[in-house]
This record gives C-alpha cells, structure tokens and sequence, in this order.
C-alpha cells in the first residue's frame, strides 16, 4: 500500500472514531439542550427544564429567557439554540420567515393581560381607564415586545392614550417596576400576576379579551441538540406540559 493510501485510511479511521463527543445528538451524557423562551414563560419551562432533565440523564436544559423580539433577533443572527418558545405569532415569524423554524410552529398556551399594582394600590387603581391619568407612573412593555403590542392593543379598543414612565425590554422588567414601587400600575400578563405570589395585585379589565397572545414553538432546523429539541417541545405539547401551563394560568389554545 502506498504511503498516500495509508494516509486516507488513516483519515477515515479517525473520522470513524471521533464521530460522538459530547456536544453531539447521540446516546450519552453531557448533552445541554438551549431553550430560548419568552420571559413569561420562566417559571413554567423552569419546572419542565427538570422535568425534562429527570427524564434525560445526562441532559442539561439551558434557558435563555427575554423579550421574543429581543430573542427572535438573536436567533436569526446565528445564536445557537435547539427550540424557540414566543409570546406571540409576530415574533416566531422573524424565525420563521429566516427559514430557521424546524416545520410548522406549533401553537401551545394563550395568555391575556392584568393590570399589577402594588398589594396596597396607592394609586388607586380600579380598571384600565385609569392608567389614562398622568399623576400616576404607569409602566408598559416596549411595542415591539408582545406585552406591549397587546397593551396597546387593549388600549386602543378602550379609547385610551397612556404615557409610561418607562417602557420595559421583557414583562419580567415592567413587573418588577411595581413590584419595587416604581410604579403604581404595570401591564402585564395575568400569568406574570400569579408567578409574583403576592407581591403584586392584578385587576382585570373587559379589554384583555380583545389582545389575546398566542404563544408558538418551534424546534430550530440548526438546532444542535435536534433530537432533544424535538422531545423538548412535545414535552411542551404534552398533557404533562399542559397541565403545568394551565396551573400558572395560561389558556388552552
């Protein structure tokens, strides 16, 4: 055999072999699955991450939470991530429409808006009519965020034009703002309201009905982790991811 023979051997011989390190989608530990979610969703894809992990030995799940906006951004300019969980249809369509969406998102929860204020109201606050007075700070998200399209949204059907102190980057940011003090009424999702324990008092208001997210999934066609993703967002789709949605309040879609 030639010594250039032996060289292409030697060659597929190492490739043969060097096919399952431990970034790679095939059986073994040390795999991590990158999720990068809404921030809405932390406290429900938290407790699936270790629902998901218990089930995957081995298997890390890493969440990158924030605005979908912010997050839709990232992905299309090459972040790597294996699933993307939106709070609304507009933001999974930048994915989408960069054909970085892994088939047909899926669309899992719906979610409606609160109005936060702190537990003892000083602004006194009873509906969305009143985020309209000036004297009070009211925090909105920013527009390109989905809570702050719906608050708009929900504003305009009401008729009503609002200046924020502060426009926020995710809900997360607007919630904290009340419940810090900051301001006397925030909206954000009902959902944001119930994960805060307490801390904050939600109001419903008629107009949530008419700004309703959609929140899809998808897996990510470079998706690193491709067979993890795909298991990942049925575990979202599944009676068991259900059940841990709707418990926070989210709706069935």
């Amino acid at each position: 055999m030639t010594c250039t023979a032996l060289a292409v051997v030697g060659l597929a011989l190492v490739a043969a072999c060097g096919g399952t390190d431990a970034g790679s989608d095939a059986p073994g530990g040390g795999r991590t699955v990158v999720v990068f979610a809404a921030a809405s969703l932390t406290e429900t894809f938290t407790t699936l991450g270790k629902d998901f992990e218990a089930a995957h030995p081995g298997v890390t799940v890493r969440f990158n939470f924030g605005g979908s906006s912010a997050l839709a951004q990232q992905i299309t300019q090459g972040a790597p991530a294996d699933v993307f969980a939106a709070a609304s249809p507009a933001t999974m369509k930048v994915v989408a429409d960069a054909r970085l969406a892994d088939g047909q998102p899926r669309t899992f929860v719906r979610n409606r808006l609160e109005i936060a204020v702190p537990p003892e109201n000083p602004g006194k606050v009873t509906g969305l009519e009143d985020l309209a007075n000036t004297e009070l700070k009211v925090v909105l998200c920013a527009p390109q965020v989905p809570c702050g399209a719906a608050a708009r949204t929900a504003l305009g059907a009401a008729g009503l034009i609002v200046k924020p102190v502060s426009q926020e980057q995710d809900v997360k940011a607007a919630l904290t703002k009340v419940r810090l003090g900051e301001a006397d009424a925030a909206l954000v999702y009902r959902t944001d309201v119930k994960a805060a324990a307490g801390k904050v008092t939600g109001i419903d208001f008629p107009e949530a009905a008419k700004a309703i997210n959609d929140y899809p999934i998808a897996a990510l066609a470079n998706a690193p982790q491709p067979t993890l993703a795909d298991q990942f967002v049925q575990l979202v789709l599944s009676a068991q991811g259900k059940a841990v949605l709707n418990r926070a309040g989210f709706e069935s879609p």
